[in-house]
């Protein structure tokens, strides 16, 4: 069976999570640090789509508190289409609203240093989108 992967934008670096075979856990695998390049996202995700068989791609889409795209939102759009054509992956745009939030209180809640708190944010974000979208879809 094929995968869902979860995908958690920054212009720096991109938080992934994958879910099981079943499609209902999350787990995170990766902080990618790409600086800016979608070339090298592009390419990360068509090396996981092989490994995983990966069949969707779950990326979180940026709004605004009041439910209105942000600035991000566009390249957000733009990144969605290039992995749809290109790497021909369905890709669900998912409001992620309060994930990173989420992602630093549960670290502070745990512990976790600052350093630390850097290398897991984005993975623990990617989860945190990826299992929304698998709980929307299992109810």
């Amino acid at each position: 069976m094929s995968r869902i992967l979860g995908i958690d934008y920054g212009d720096v670096r991109v938080g992934l999570a994958l879910s099981d075979e079943l499609g209902i856990t999350a787990q995170g695998i990766d902080t990618l640090v790409i600086n800016g390049s979608i070339k090298k996202l592009l390419s990360h995700v068509l090396n996981l789509k092989d490994k995983y068989d990966i069949s969707t791609v779950v990326i979180g889409y940026p709004k605004n508190m009041d439910g209105t795209k942000s600035a991000k939102s566009n390249i957000i759009d733009d990144i969605a289409k290039k992995i749809e054509s290109k790497l021909n992956l369905k890709v669900i745009k998912w409001d992620e609203r309060l994930t990173t939030v989420s992602a630093y209180k549960t670290m502070k809640d745990l512990n976790i240093s600052q350093k630390k708190k850097n290398i897991y944010a984005d993975k623990l974000a990617a989860t945190y989108i990826l299992e929304g979208y698998l709980n929307s879809i299992s109810k």
